[in-house]
């Protein structure tokens, strides 16, 4: 968008970017799917340009203009069909991650990008850490980090599995490489 420092990927009126995130993956011993495997999954769905970052259930892909809602459900019942892993499935567009990241109002006070968590979706002092409620996310700052913080233990037990979270460096980097995706590029 211009000005704001973010760079929509959108491909074409007809298509868009992506941006899937599945809840539980690679955590522990529950839920093993090899990104291969997920990656393999999410093209045959008729996606494109897919690609997974990191281990741990984030897919960057291009496809038709639909219903985030629709694609996330796809994904959702292809895991279980094919892979017999079950997990709640988050779709942002590329649009969408852009704006997350540019309204974040926390990265001032958070200074390791790692330890900031974005759960997906506040009025209590949660000192030494923050909360800050955005339009399409909740972002929090865990000094110690995620399971040593009280406002995310607080916001997983109130927001249940409806919601998945993923740390800032995360988000900035799927962020990037959708944004350096050229329209009709494709990678494996």
């Amino acid at each position: 968008m211009e000005g704001d420092g973010t760079v929509p990927c959108a491909m074409t009126m007809t298509s868009k970017r992506y941006i899937a995130l599945l809840r539980g993956i690679n955590v522990g011993r529950a839920k093993r799917v090899a990104m291969a495997d997920l990656r393999k999954l999410i093209g045959d769905l008729g996606y494109s340009e897919v690609r997974s970052v990191l281990n741990s259930g984030n897919v960057i892909f291009t496809g038709p203009v639909r219903a985030q809602e629709h694609v996330a459900a796809a994904i959702e019942e292809a895991l279980v069909l094919k892979l017999g892993v079950a997990a709640r499935t988050l779709v942002l567009d590329s649009d969408e991650l852009g704006t997350i990241i540019a309204a974040n109002p926390l990265l001032d006070q958070a200074g390791d990008h790692a330890r900031q968590a974005i759960e997906a979706l506040c009025a209590q002092d949660w000192q030494p850490g923050a909360v800050a409620l955005g339009e399409r996310a909740i972002y929090v700052w865990c000094p110690d980090g995620v399971l040593d913080s009280a406002a995310a233990a607080a916001l997983g037990k109130h927001l249940g599995d409806a919601t998945t979270s993923r740390n800032w460096a995360t988000l900035s980097k799927l962020h990037a490489l959708c944004s350096e995706l050229p329209p009709g590029a494709t990678t494996r």
